[in-house]
């Protein structure tokens, strides 16, 4: 995994606020997140052996973080504490239908370069993971690094060169509608349909990307790629909080790949792995384990 690692720090309201607007919320909690720390922790929980590289500054959250990886078995010497430069931040907001709003100080994951390109260039494994909170150039250099059978790219959040990175040519994308909308420069919204996820696979597909998932929130998510196209309707399920679920789609993705699961069932699997996390609160507390996703959804995890 190479990727951002932040401390959240979560608030609950009764409703999202507005501009303007001041909502009081109650009290607020500390965990650790940050998408590529997400990522790697929902991938060892669904039986991923994960090396995590990223940065964190010389501080008592960046110690946190790393403590809370080796709690999850994930291996952290890929990660490198930057002095002077605080430990990235997270500004969560959900309410009470489990939506949210997030702000993100950078901080330490500015820092990202050849050095975390380099320990993911080390590292031998099946899959590497990317995901966006780190500098564009820091994305280029681990597109091309290592040998590894597949490269999982999440534009999360989507950088003003995201349509050039996928012009290059990506394995594999995975983005919500938003971020599918910054890449195509449309609106993207829903699943299928005109302007849907689907269509915006499709497109991506046309793109540079070989294999692109749009995913769709509660709609489900649309795959187009080598092995066809795919829509997966979203799993009936009870939303508590959706933090971390599109990380838990990723994560569940990329190991469902790398232990040769074929792309169809793969991207279901992913899809009942995001819609469990939803019903837990949390976010890294919140990922799944294989037994938590029969559960939720009644789809076995398909990796032993």
């Amino acid at each position: 995994m190479l990727g951002s690692l932040n401390m959240d720090i979560s608030v609950t309201v009764p409703r999202l606020p507005g501009p303007g607007a001041t909502v009081l919320g109650g009290a607020a909690a500390f965990a650790p997140g940050g998408k590529g720390a997400n990522q790697a922790v929902a991938a060892a929980r669904l039986g991923g052996q994960v090396l995590m590289a990223g940065c964190v500054g010389d501080d008592d959250f960046g110690r946190a973080l790393r403590a809370a990886l080796a709690t999850e078995g994930v291996r952290d010497d890929g990660v490198r504490t930057v002095p002077g430069v605080p430990t990235g931040l997270a500004m969560i907001t959900v309410d009470e239908a489990g939506e949210n709003i997030i702000t993100v100080a950078p901080g330490a994951n500015r820092q990202a370069g050849a050095p975390e390109v380099a320990a993911v260039t080390d590292a031998a494994g099946d899959a590497l993971v990317i995901s966006a909170e780190v500098p564009v150039a820091t994305i280029g250099a681990a597109l091309a690094a290592g040998r590894y059978r597949l490269r999982v790219l999440n534009l999360a959040p989507a950088p003003p060169e995201a349509a050039d990175i996928v012009a290059a040519g990506v394995d594999w994308l995975v983005v919500n509608e938003s971020e599918a909308a910054a890449v195509l420069g449309r609106p993207v919204a829903g699943l299928a349909g005109a302007g849907g996820a689907a269509e915006a696979a499709a497109d991506l597909a046309r793109s540079g990307a070989r294999n692109a998932v749009v995913t769709a929130g509660a709609a489900g998510a649309a795959y187009r790629g080598s092995a066809g196209g795919l829509t997966v309707p979203g799993f009936a399920v009870r939303p508590v909080d959706s933090v971390g679920a599109g990380d838990t789609f990723v994560a569940a993705l990329a190991v469902a790949l790398a232990a040769g699961v074929p792309p169809h069932e793969a991207v279901v699997a992913a899809a009942a792995a995001g819609a469990t996390a939803v019903t837990r609160p949390g976010t890294q507390a919140g990922m799944p384990r294989p037994a938590d996703v029969l559960t939720a959804t009644g789809r076995p995890w398909p990796v032993r």
